[in-house]
């Protein structure tokens, strides 16, 4: 799949149409990243309980749940395909010996920095086929969806 940079779009007359363009927009990039740069066929809640890992260090399966925003049950059903396949493990509480924490493997680590790379990968060569200046206008952009994001 190759993308369309030299479409051009008219821009949205009100503000509900800005905002659903927008929202497809990004909802597409979303969709083009996760399909294109998933080396090893994980799952999105796969990714995400990787990630979440990543960044938190290891949890238990009800910390991950409430989180990622799912069932215990759905949760532990996740754990158990990463840790059969050797990306996460479970070890003990330091300090309550009824709970289990997860944790990612060094098969865990790399799988995340594979992704990481394949996502790299796919936006640097998404945006050399862009011009200077549309490049300039998408840093730009840049900025304002941060904001967006970091709004209350």
């Amino acid at each position: 799949m190759t993308l369309d940079m030299d479409r051009s779009y008219d821009m949205p007359t009100s503000l509900e149409t800005a905002v659903t363009e927008l929202s497809l927009a990004v909802g597409q990039l979303l969709r083009r990243l996760r399909a294109d740069t998933n080396p090893d066929g994980l799952t999105w809640s796969q990714t995400m309980v990787l990630a979440r890992l990543d960044k938190a260090g290891p949890m238990t399966t009800a910390d991950l749940a409430r989180a990622e925003g799912v069932k215990p049950q759905s949760m532990g059903a996740t754990l158990a395909e990463l840790e059969g396949e050797g990306l996460v493990s479970r070890h003990p509480h330091p300090t309550d010996g009824r709970q289990i924490l997860f944790a990612l493997t060094e098969a865990g680590i790399q799988a995340r920095h594979r992704r990481s790379a394949a996502k790299q990968k796919w936006l640097l060569e998404a945006m050399a086929k862009l011009s200077p200046s549309e490049r300039e206008t998408l840093m730009s952009a840049v900025v304002l969806i941060k904001r967006l994001g970091e709004a209350e």
